[in-house]
């Protein structure tokens, strides 16, 4: 059984990106252009890994993570951060929030792999 990933990304060549990046590792990769959508799809696929952009349409990263870590049926899905936002405070704020870790764009497939890997197998 493939372990799954939810990309909550807006910019569709980041998500072909990480839908390359995920296939190739043997990862089920469901997708989200909106932090609605996101949200969603979390909750009727549960799935084992969710890599959150922060800019997105409507709802942000930051939102969709605090009400994804807010719903006792999702709080336990690791969240990832993977963004363009590399400025001072933008971690602190993305893990205040509840991500479990934080990426930034550009990144290194083989960081990024490496880091999934630590909470999914």
């Amino acid at each position: 059984m493939s372990r799954r990933i939810l990309v909550i990304e807006d910019h569709e060549e980041n998500r072909r990106m990480l839908r390359d990046l995920l296939t190739a590792a043997g990862y089920e990769m469901l997708e989200a252009a909106t932090g609605e959508e996101g949200l969603r799809l979390a909750a009727q696929h549960r799935p084992d890994l969710i890599l959150m952009d922060i800019q997105l349409p409507g709802l942000d990263g930051y939102e969709v993570t605090r009400r994804l870590k807010a719903n006792p049926e999702l709080r336990a899905i690791p969240i990832i951060v993977v963004t363009s936002y590399a400025l001072s405070g933008d971690e602190a704020k993305a893990r205040e929030a509840g991500s479990d870790a934080y990426v930034t764009k550009p990144f290194s497939p083989r960081e990024l792999l490496a880091k999934i890997r630590s909470f999914v197998p």
